[in-house]
């Protein structure tokens, strides 16, 4: 290895996450092409991190996850909030719900529109469909030869069926597939999972690979810096075992660390707000404001209700014979409890805020209650139905504390800074309410615990959306590509500098309208097919 690393490598890809594994799969599928993969974390080779509920275990744990904290604001109450991101082979595709959904039609079409030709919703259904495997079937919409695999729901609850037919109830239309022609109405989610286990960027795009003898993976390698070579990224500068190492790329660097990392090491290699980089000693190399910028995230409202009958996991965890039959239903069926993710079911919907009939909140349905994964269920029969605002107009940004690489960025989401946020995401509370009182529902509860009887008006239910709600870990947009000031061109390329590349969701220069990790695996394959075809390969 070490002989490999002296010579160099054609391509340097910096993050093993959801777009970093497919990223270096398809380059070193060309056995001249010579591949490094950089890691800062270890192996996914852990049972919590295979099993499709695992993420419960798995999201907050240290040993796969790097738990950055944002700092308090208005809209949150004044609390920071925490934002694990992955930090093991996989990324947050190892540790994330599973929920598989690639968000609206239109949000795509709005990238075009912005700037990033070629990115519209036509653009990049091809590219969504060559990574995907669905156990549906190939379709219009899906791919079926891919190998990240993506199931439909396995599990089915009497409190999620009611609340579906309580939503339809309410005026929504049922939705057969979130990943079909529109996300509107409710339904059931479709998630990453294979025949039992989670399909993580991983377990589907690298170890199948890993043996390739033009890809090296290393672990544990904390990426500190760019190299440069006048203008051209010429390689990076890494820590392994606490010893600093340099790597060259011959044809380019390209980033995959995620929409905290990537402009964290873009600012810490000279191209970044120059008055930022002149605080903490580093010369610009690329004044670039927009780096860091546009930061987006989904901040979601949580409202509970306790039923009257044991239809929660909340019960069925605390029963040995139920905890039997969760097993015996994924050893032998592949399904049951094991394999849900972080939604059930839920859907799309618009508020009276809405604009040119775009669903402008997103709802996820669990049966189940708990404060934050990986703390006791409630002991009481909790069933949860969150909602968040698809696109939030409030912007906020990444910088860089200091010059020291492993020094945490300051994270500053600006939640609900634009009032049309808070509007919204109240409204969307409502509807919940609408729907808990809907026939098909009313009569399984008995109360509401969250956000409560005294919680009647927008002003109280702003407070408790502001003081309890929290992240959805949808993180993205802060080396947005579009136009002329973006941070990169269509192509994925950083503007200023040559042969250095993002290909993330920080790209995103608008956050999908739900769950993220679909879109970024697509900017993944797509952005794997844009280094391909500059190299003529």
């Amino acid at each position: 290895m070490a002989d490999a690393l002296m010579a160099g490598f054609d391509y340097v890809v910096v993050g093993a996450g959801s777009a970093g594994c497919l990223v270096a799969n398809r380059l070193s599928a060309d056995p001249a092409c010579r591949v490094l993969l950089l890691e800062a974390g270890g192996s996914d080779r852990n049972l919590w991190l295979r099993l499709p509920v695992g993420y419960y275990r798995s999201i907050y744990d240290t040993r796969f996850s790097r738990l950055f904290e944002t700092e308090g604001g208005e809209g949150t109450g004044g609390r920071p909030i925490v934002w694990p991101r992955g930090r093991v082979m996989g990324g947050s595709s190892s540790i994330n719900g599973l929920v598989f959904i690639r968000g609206q039609r239109d949000g795509f079409d709005d990238w075009a529109r912005m700037g990033a030709d070629g990115w519209g919703y036509g653009d990049c259904l091809p590219y969504f469909r060559r990574y995907e495997r669905y156990r549906g079937g190939a379709s219009q919409w899906h791919g079926a030869l891919g190998e990240f695999d993506v199931s439909d729901l396995r599990n089915h609850n009497v409190a999620c069926d009611a609340w579906l037919e309580a939503g339809q109830q309410y005026g929504l239309p049922f939705n057969p597939d979130f990943n079909a022609e529109t996300t509107y109405g409710v339904g059931r989610y479709q998630l990453g999972i294979g025949t039992r286990w989670r399909s993580s960027s991983a377990s589907a795009f690298l170890r199948p690979v890993r043996a390739r003898p033009n890809l090296t993976v290393l672990s544990g390698a904390h990426t500190t810096r760019i190299l440069f070579e006048n203008r051209r990224a010429s390689g990076v500068e890494y820590v392994r075992s606490g010893r600093t190492e340099t790597v060259s790329a011959g044809s380019e660097v390209i980033l995959c660390a995620g929409a905290i990392q990537s402009p964290q090491i873009l600012q810490l290699s000279g191209i970044g707000p120059a008055d930022l980089l002149a605080r903490h000693g580093i010369a610009a190399r690329v004044d670039q404001p927009e780096v860091g910028a546009n930061l987006q995230d989904h901040y979601q409202a949580r409202a509970i209700v306790r039923l009257k009958d044991k239809h929660s996991l909340n019960d069925h965890v605390r029963s040995p014979i139920k905890l039997a039959d969760m097993g015996l239903r994924w050893l032998l069926g592949r399904g049951g409890a094991l394999t849900v993710g972080a939604g059930q079911v839920g859907g799309a919907a618009c508020t009276d805020h809405a604009t040119g009939g775009r669903p402008d909140v997103q709802f996820n349905v669990m049966p189940l209650s708990v404060d934050k994964p990986g703390e006791p269920l409630h002991a009481y029969s909790g069933f949860t139905a969150s909602v968040w605002q698809c696109h939030a107009a409030s912007r906020g940004t990444v910088a860089i504390r200091s010059a020291d690489p492993f020094d945490q960025p300051r994270i500053a989401p600006n939640y609900f800074a634009e009032e049309i946020d808070r509007k919204t995401l109240v409204a969307g509370l409502r509807m919940l309410r609408d729907i808990f009182h809907q026939p098909a529902f009313r009569g399984l509860w008995t109360e509401e615990v969250l956000p409560g009887a005294g919680a009647g008006d927008d002003a109280a239910l702003w407070e408790f959306a502001r003081t309890s709600g929290g992240t959805v870990f949808h993180a993205s947009g802060t080396c947005r590509m579009g136009g002329p000031d973006a941070v990169l061109d269509p192509d994925l390329r950083v503007r200023g500098v040559d042969r250095l590349r993002v290909i993330d969701a920080s790209a995103m220069p608008l956050i999908t309208s739900a769950n993220s990790n679909a879109a970024s695996l697509m900017i993944g394959e797509k952005g794997a097919h844009h280094v391909l075809a500059a190299a003529g390969r």
